[in-house]
């Protein structure tokens, strides 16, 4: 099996809210890993957003889990997607897979964004400041897998420059972007 590449986008994504879209990332070399459902909530200048209500099933081998807090995702034309979560019980705000590009495809069964997931993540939690998670996954899984050089610079300047983003309160990372579309992902869901 031959390794991934960054790719633009294959296809565009639905371009009517409310459309269903499976997310799946997988790791290096196409071993599986995350997979959920989601809405389309729209785009705007950063990418397009996907909501995840309350009561979305997110799995993946060997574990999973059913949320009891809203979230939104934001799909970029750039290596990583970022998840914006609302009232999480342990406080996490905002956590940033560094990836491959989302790639878009639509088929008879809907819309699928899907990415490579390469080990980084720019996370912050409540509280805390922002920080730069499984560097030691990331250089373990570079040299087990074979990792290419070029794409090790692309994820370690891209974790650097989201960190950096983060810190310094610039949108999409700002709060007011993600809350707008956490607000319209409240109002699409049904009130219990």
């Amino acid at each position: 099996m031959s390794a991934p590449e960054d790719r633009p986008t294959a296809s565009a994504p639905p371009s009517v809210p409310g459309e269903p879209v499976r997310v799946r990332a997988t790791k290096w070399l196409g071993q599986p890993h995350w997979e959920f459902d989601g809405i389309r909530l729209g785009a705007d200048a950063h990418g397009d957003w996907v909501g995840f209500p309350s009561g979305t099933r997110f799995a993946r081998p060997g574990n999973a889990f059913v949320a009891t807090w809203d979230s939104v995702s934001l799909f970029p034309r750039a290596g990583w997607a970022a998840a914006f979560n609302a009232d999480h019980p342990r406080g996490l705000g905002i956590y940033v897979d560094l990836a491959t590009v989302p790639e878009w495809r639509a088929d008879a069964s809907g819309a699928t964004v899907s990415y490579v997931d390469l080990d980084l993540d720019v996370v912050e939690r409540a509280g805390a400041p922002a920080f730069i998670d499984d560097e030691d996954e990331f250089a373990e899984h570079a040299e087990a897998f074979g990792y290419p050089a070029d794409l090790v610079a692309r994820v370690r300047a891209d974790a650097d420059a989201v960190l950096r983003a983060v810190q310094r309160r610039e949108p999409p990372f700002d709060g007011p972007t993600a809350a707008g579309w956490l607000a319209r992902l409240a109002e699409r869901s049904p009130v219990e």
